[in-house]
């Protein structure tokens, strides 16, 4: 069972997917350090010297909903989504330009006997299920 949960957890995909979760963790960080620490408050201050973070009212004595700090999340939330889509994008231009381009299908390599409808080779000048003279002028084979 052990030497089972090692293999799984050295799997290369488990192992990518961790350094994304620690990766995304600490972008999330510095995100969150961006919209709260620098963005906000000229916000603030533009809107007159108002502090999103403190932003709430009050339901009862000690209900309180602080709808500032909701804010501060949907943005932190659209300033990630953002990050992510263009890293993404970036990626599948990335891979696009590594993919080879896919060549046209080869012709078909057969054709179709206008007497008895099977297919045959494409240069054959004689069918080899009805016999019959394929191009040019053709002259029917009479029936057995």
């Amino acid at each position: 069972m052990l030497s089972e949960f090692k293999k799984f957890i050295m799997r290369g995909n488990v192992v990518d997917l961790a350094v994304g979760v620690i990766i995304g963790a600490a972008f999330n960080k510095i995100v969150t350090s961006l919209v709260n620490d620098v963005l906000m408050p000229p916000i603030g201050l533009m809107l007159g010297k108002m502090d999103f973070k403190n932003l709430h009212f009050d339901l009862a004595t000690n209900v309180r909903i602080n709808y500032g700090a909701f804010i501060n999340t949907i943005i932190d939330f659209l300033i990630v989504s953002a990050v992510i889509f263009l890293m993404i994008r970036q990626m599948n231009r990335l891979r696009r330009k590594e993919e080879p381009e896919q060549e046209e299908p080869a012709p078909d390599p057969t054709k179709e006997c206008p007497y008895c409808i099977s297919q045959i080779p494409i240069k054959a000048s004689r069918c080899p299920q009805c016999t019959s003279v394929l191009g040019g002028e053709a002259v029917p084979q009479p029936q057995a």
